[in-house]
C-alpha cells in the first residue's frame, strides 16, 4: 500500500514538470516565423511605447543634499611649499 501511494505522489509531481519542459525551446531549434498580423501588432506596440515615452515630462536632477549644502562653501586652505624651520638663536637657547 505504501509503494502504491509513493508511485501516485511521484506521478502527480512528474506531470506538471513534464508539461513545463515541453514548452522550452531546445538549443538549435529554428524559430517559427511570425504572421503578418503579429508583425503589425509588434509595430503598433512599438509606436505606442514611443508615444508613451514622449508623454513623460523631463525631470530636473534630484539633489537630496541640496538644502544642506551651501553654494559658497569655504575652499580648503592652500598648502605652502616646504618651509624651513627657523634656526634657534643663542638667546633662545640660553633661556
Amino acid at each position: 500500500m505504501k509503494i502504491l501511494g509513493a508511485v501516485a505522489v511521484i506521478a502527480l509531481l512528474a506531470g506538471p514538470a513534464y508539461a513545463q519542459s515541453q514548452s522550452v525551446p531546445r538549443y538549435g531549434d529554428v524559430d517559427k516565423g511570425k504572421s503578418p498580423q503579429e508583425i503589425e501588432a509588434d509595430k503598433e506596440a512599438e509606436k505606442a511605447y514611443k508615444r508613451s515615452l514622449s508623454n513623460i515630462p523631463e525631470q530636473k536632477s534630484a539633489d537630496p543634499w541640496g538644502a544642506v549644502r551651501s553654494d559658497n562653501a569655504p575652499k580648503a586652505p592652500a598648502k605652502t611649499a616646504h618651509v624651513k624651520p627657523k634656526a634657534k638663536t643663542d638667546s633662545a637657547a640660553k633661556q
